[in-house]
């Protein structure tokens, strides 16, 4: 049998077998390796690439990247549970409410945050639909309005760093980019970094964010009726402003957790693994100061942490193990406090809160994960197997209009992918084959990664089966009907496709923030 019709074959029962539902972990696992085995009963399959599996997947679980993404996902999951989005949104909406698209305004704002805080798209939704629907239609924004900036603004984790997608890509982007180089003689790449994607894709998601805005501002002059403004009143009904230990509670902590822990990566201070172990603790510490009646006492001690953890990034920061006596006694006190602030969060959450819970979906979530890396491992040995690689290269480079025409090849696969099946999917199958002979052919692997994690981000917004769009219909209720739905995202959509646009036509955007802080 030939290679090219095993790997028809294989691509055919992988899709069909992930639309039927079955789980895509297994999937990649299991149809690679019957087509394997139906291969080397042929003769078109050597089962040496099978040998080669367990110490790939060795080798890419101990990846130290890997390590961080269990961090990250504790640390949204732990602000998820909390009331942290309800007071984040309430702190915003008083402060912006009072003017002509005042509410959408915060909604954005809330969702960029929540984005560079928690990274979990679905939860951001929900939590926005949950909150912020029910408040806008009642204070009289035209329903497509609020559902079309609820669900762009709790897309934004897509984009905005520490995304998890990041996190997966950098890993990715890096080994297809020391393939592609080496297949073309240049056998010394630098490697791609988590930090090097976080800062890259740091303008480009604020460029969306204000896109947004603007889009807000623009609509509040046009068609006011569709985003009034609305007046705060208190239990008395007379005028009220948020205090400012409202909004220190409701948004610098959450801002300082988020310049905790890209400040110490963006700094080159920590690593991302370092960043999202401090991350985790400071969301810990967040949804302890969430329980009612806590002494305070132990509301001070837990509060502490948050210093102490800036106190630790300092020192290091000036020399680490280095430093001078004054610099480590420094360190010293930091570390102490944070020990203790975390281990008195650490026992009231497992006391009295939902702990245990958290730790459980986060296991999940990270196994799952796990299975989709094994998964991909296999795929890519049996479609190297295969020759596969090679093919994939020869009709890329084989396109008319070269480099360009390749590049938007890939993106549209991308795109439509991302209709079906998650990006974690996408990442581990598209990437690994499609992206060197970008590489060999001299595309930045940073600029691309951005380019499709924007891409993911809206396809992941686009009618009819944009898994935003079914998270927002779960929330949603009845009377705001799908079409509706669909429709509130076409202008977000086109928003998207503008940033992408100017992302694509001018790389400076991508490429000037990493050149300058790793340089």
């Amino acid at each position: 049998m030939s290679h090219e019709l095993l790997l028809l074959l294989m691509g055919l029962m992988l899709f069909g077998a992930i639309l039927s539902g079955v789980p895509v972990s297994f999937v990649l696992l299991g149809v690679p390796f019957l087509v394997a085995l139906l291969g080397a009963a042929t003769g078109s399959f050597d089962l040496a690439f099978i040998d080669a599996f367990p110490s790939r997947a060795f080798g890419l679980l101990t990846n130290p990247v890997f390590v961080a993404v269990p961090l990250f996902v504790l640390m949204g999951s732990l602000l998820e549970k909390a009331d942290i989005a309800r007071r984040m949104m309430f702190a915003a909406g008083a402060l912006f409410g009072e003017h002509r698209g005042g509410l959408a305004y915060a909604v954005i704002i809330v969702g960029a945050l929540l984005a560079a805080s928690t990274g979990v798209i679905g939860a951001t939704i929900f939590m926005l639909g949950l909150i912020a629907l029910p408040a806008m239609l009642s204070a009289n924004y035209a329903p497509r309005l609020a559902s079309g900036v609820i669900c762009a603004s709790g897309s934004l984790g897509q984009i905005i760093p520490p995304s998890i997608l990041l996190i997966l890509l950098a890993d990715q982007i890096s080994a297809a980019y020391q393939t592609g180089r080496r297949s073309v003689g240049d056998f010394a790449p630098e490697p791609v970094s988590v930090g090097d994607l976080f800062a890259a894709a740091l303008l480009p998601g604020l460029l969306l964010v204000g896109l947004y805005l603007l889009y807000i501002f623009v609509l509040s002059r046009l068609r006011p009726e569709a985003c009034p403004p609305i007046r705060q009143e208190g239990a008395s009904g007379g005028h009220r402003r948020p205090s400012a230990r409202e909004v220190f509670g409701s948004l610098v902590l959450p801002l300082a957790l988020i310049l905790l822990v890209l400040g110490s990566i963006l700094g080159g201070i920590a690593t991302p693994t370092e960043s999202a172990a401090l991350g985790a603790a400071g969301a810990l510490v967040m949804v302890a100061l969430e329980r009612a009646n806590l002494p305070a006492w132990r509301r001070y001690a837990i509060l502490a942490v948050l210093p102490a953890a800036f106190l630790l990034v300092l020192v290091k920061a000036l020399g680490g193990a280095g430093a001078g006596p004054w610099q480590m006694a420094i360190g010293l006190v930091g570390l102490v406090g944070l020990l203790a602030g975390v281990i008195l969060a650490l026992w009231q959450e497992l006391r009295d809160g939902e702990l245990a819970e958290v730790a459980r979906s986060t296991a999940t979530m990270v196994a799952m994960l796990t299975l989709i890396v094994l998964g991909a491992t296999m795929l890519s040995l049996v479609f190297r197997g295969l020759g596969g690689d090679e093919m994939v290269a020869g009709l890329l480079t084989g396109l008319p209009g070269g480099t360009a025409a390749a590049l938007i090849a890939v993106m549209v696969v991308i795109f439509l992918l991302g209709f079906v099946i998650e990006y974690i999917e996408i990442i581990f199958i598209v990437v690994p084959v499609a992206a060197p002979p970008l590489m060999a052919a001299g595309v930045d692997p940073i600029w691309f990664a951005i380019l499709i994690s924007m891409n993911l981000q809206m396809s992941f917004l686009t009618p009819p089966f944009g898994y935003a769009l079914f998270y927002f219909r779960s929330v949603a209720p009845a009377a705001l009907r799908t079409g509706d739905i669909y429709a509130s995202v076409l202008p977000f959509i086109l928003l998207q496709l503008i940033a992408l646009g100017l992302v694509a036509a001018f790389p400076a955007l991508v490429n000037w923030l990493p050149g300058v802080v790793f340089q």
